[in-house]
């Protein structure tokens, strides 16, 4: 699959994800012309380290946020809602 109309985006969408998954571009075509290119990204997914975990964890202790329960946390929201919407809030 080297190129793919307008029209056929909603009907060859699975062909055009299996074409980019192995590593073809594909040039999009409308109204007889190439407006533009789908091109396989070349990113890789982060993968987490124990490094970035424990500069992660490092961060949170730096920010010193209070421990709040459940119970806390709902009432922080509920309070929150009530002065945002009012009463009329189920």
């Amino acid at each position: 699959m080297n190129y793919i109309t307008t029209t056929d985006l909603r009907t060859k969408s699975s062909e055009l994800v299996t074409a980019l998954k192995n590593g073809e571009s594909v040039k999009l075509i409308h109204r007889s012309k190439i407006v533009g290119v789908f091109k396989p990204t070349t990113d890789s997914p982060k993968i987490l380290t124990k490094a970035s975990i424990e500069k992660l964890k490092k961060l949170a202790k730096d920010l010193n946020l209070p421990q709040l329960s459940y119970q806390q946390r709902e009432k922080i929201y509920r309070k929150h809602m009530m002065e945002k919407y009012g009463k009329s809030l189920s």
